[in-house]
């Protein structure tokens, strides 16, 4: 796995982390400026997924040709932030970082499923 995508997916799980386990106290701020950062996020995520003169998704290209728009990922934001996330039923992935659970002894790609 690449940095990137550890560090992203490594932030993910730290925040999972406070806001099940956190000190009430430290969660307060901490809610507070990631919810800034959250909404600030997918603010810039949707600005290029913005539709063009055409209908058409300005950040879906697909053989140079973009996608019809709502594309993808305004569909996800709806769901996530209008619909209250996708029913549990249609998960095609687990809502935790998988990649939580890796001890150092584990390869990349290799969840533990051990118990700790």
């Amino acid at each position: 796995m690449d940095d990137t995508r550890r560090a992203v997916l490594n932030r993910l799980a730290a925040v999972d982390k406070a806001a099940g386990q956190g000190d009430p106290a430290k969660l307060l701020p901490l809610a507070r400026a990631e919810l800034r950062r959250l909404a600030d996020g997918w603010r810039r995520l949707l600005s290029t997924h913005d539709a063009d003169p055409d209908g058409r998704c300005a950040g879906c290209r697909s053989g140079g040709r973009a996608r019809r728009w709502p594309c993808q990922v305004w569909r996800a934001a709806h769901e996530h932030l209008i619909d209250e996330g996708v029913p549990h039923r249609r998960r095609t992935h687990p809502l935790r970082n998988p990649f939580s659970r890796l001890t150092p002894a584990d390869p990349p790609g290799r969840v533990n499923t051990r118990t700790r």
